[in-house]
């Protein structure tokens, strides 16, 4: 990052520090940074959530809106992302700096989101061929303070577990055209299954040595980093659910490289199975935090009260 400036010597104590597995801030090359989750943070939209991974802040909100299918996918649904920087969250993104970042950061989430191992647009699907729903998903970044990539997919994912999608009363044809009525009630809606949804793990050579959740120093000193999508698991559960859990093996949904430096084959293998390491613990984290907090939501949930009811 253009806003980050590190000595000589700086360098050599974050490239020695990772040889010897000590990172700066006394982590394993495997090890993340706190971080703070909160959801439902956006009053009009359909999901919302805000994450902060030390320094670096992310807002998602997700919009709906009904929109036809694409004729060579007829049955499945539509989500889009846009990435927006705000210019306080670095000097680097005063002006327009921040366009080719933003669209790096879309380009790479809608690629991982298409796989068909990863998110199931099947579920957004109204009528087959005629209506489906479409995703917004807006992604703003507050503030900046390293490995943008993997703090937005956390935060894209709690937004879209928090998604309420309407539920159609009823669907009329009239010349061939339909028309959905939907219901008003806010409570009464479909939640999406997101548990398959990636999360994306930046992992920074530095040295001969990979590092996952790399801070601002760290990406200064990496002369080229890799980005892996991983699949999660089909489903989150809660703490106090009796029911074994089924198996599912984490695939990689997407691959980017970035930087003018190279990557053997060896370092690129032991990258990826690390990035799925760290993938695998994060999910699980996620899915229990997100799961907690959506029983306690439901737990503190206001009626609606008035002369109607």
């Amino acid at each position: 990052m253009a806003g980050v400036l590190l000595s000589r010597t700086e360098k050599v104590f974050i490239i020695d520090g990772v040889k010897d597995e000590y990172r700066s801030d006394g982590r394993s090359t495997i090890d993340y940074r706190p971080m703070e989750l909160e959801t439902n943070v956006v009053s009009h939209a359909s999901g919302s959530a805000r994450l902060r991974l030390a320094n670096t802040d992310i807002l998602v909100g997700i919009k709906t809106e009904i929109d036809v299918p694409k004729p060579d996918k007829p049955a499945l649904g539509k989500i889009d992302f846009f990435v927006d920087c705000s210019a306080n969250a670095t000097p680097e993104f005063e002006g327009r700096g921040g366009e080719q970042l933003a669209n790096s950061i879309s380009n790479m989430m809608q690629r991982a989101y298409q796989s068909p191992q990863a998110f199931d647009l099947k579920q957004l699907c109204i009528f087959e061929g005629k209506q489906c729903w479409k995703l917004y998903v807006d992604i703003l970044i507050l503030e900046c303070g390293g490995n943008l990539c993997d703090a937005v997919s956390l935060a894209v994912k709690a937004a879209l577990f928090n998604t309420k999608i309407p539920f159609v009363k009823a669907a009329l044809m009239d010349g061939g055209n339909i028309d959905l009525q939907l219901s008003d009630d806010p409570y009464d809606s479909k939640l999406l299954d997101v548990g398959s949804a990636p999360l994306l793990v930046t992992l920074c050579k530095i040295g001969n040595k990979c590092v996952v959740d790399p801070t601002a120093e760290e990406e200064k000193c990496s002369s080229v980093s890799l980005i892996v999508g991983v699949t999660g698991n089909r489903k989150y559960y809660s703490d106090d659910d009796t029911e074994e859990l089924p198996a599912f093996q984490p695939k990689c949904s997407a691959i980017s490289m970035h930087g003018p430096g190279s990557i053997t084959t060896t370092t690129l293998r032991n990258a990826i199975n690390q990035g799925i390491i760290a993938a695998v613990c994060l999910d699980e984290a996620l899915g229990k935090t997100v799961v907690r907090e959506r029983r306690d939501i439901e737990k503190f949930k206001r009626h609606s009260y008035g002369f109607l009811k």
